[in-house]
């Protein structure tokens, strides 16, 4: 079940990610509104669109995983969430998780709590325990910097698409 009530913490994982282009690894963070800090329900965090930061995650996105054996069958149904501009992190989030769940054919609807629970942060929705818990598989940019752990389910899903779900974990 999903945290739907917790209060947005700076500095968590909510609304940012890592990925690794020819440069290195790299931080995608979607911009947030002013009033982050003030102990604001996570359902109520606008992201700021002063910048194009979506055009720009978007470029990141293409330039790190481009070559990706399933880029090309996964990135436009990503894009276009980006594109769509939701005025939330939650409605991101949401559409994010959704979005994946249907790409992978995973049998996954994310329930909401009705009310704060302490404690209830699913540690499976946390970026880098999906990750964690494969075994190295080939990504883009291995030949120079080695398998690098922690990054974006995106790095899975393009580099690994359907076999993400039949590679064994650890």
């Amino acid at each position: 079940m999903l945290e739907g009530h917790e209060n947005y913490q700076k500095g968590g994982w909510r609304n940012r990610c890592h990925i690794v282009g020819p440069n290195g690894q790299q931080t995608l963070s979607v911009p947030l509104e002013k009033g982050k800090h003030q102990r604001m329900p996570i359902q109520q965090v606008r992201i700021s669109f002063r910048d194009d930061w979506a055009r720009q995650h978007e470029q990141s996105i293409r330039t790190a995983y481009g070559r990706a054996p399933y880029f090309e069958y996964y990135a436009e149904d990503i894009f276009a969430i980006l594109r769509q501009a939701p005025e939330t992190l939650w409605g991101l989030n949401q559409s994010l998780l959704s979005t994946i769940s249907r790409l992978l054919q995973l049998p996954f609807a994310p329930d909401t709590t009705n009310e704060f629970i302490p404690g209830n942060d699913p540690t499976f929705l946390h970026p880098n325990m999906l990750q964690e818990t494969l075994p190295p598989y080939p990504q883009v940019f291995t030949d120079r910097y080695g398998f690098t752990l922690g990054l974006s389910v995106l790095d899975a899903l393009f580099c690994l698409g359907p076999q993400l779900l039949t590679t064994k974990l650890t």
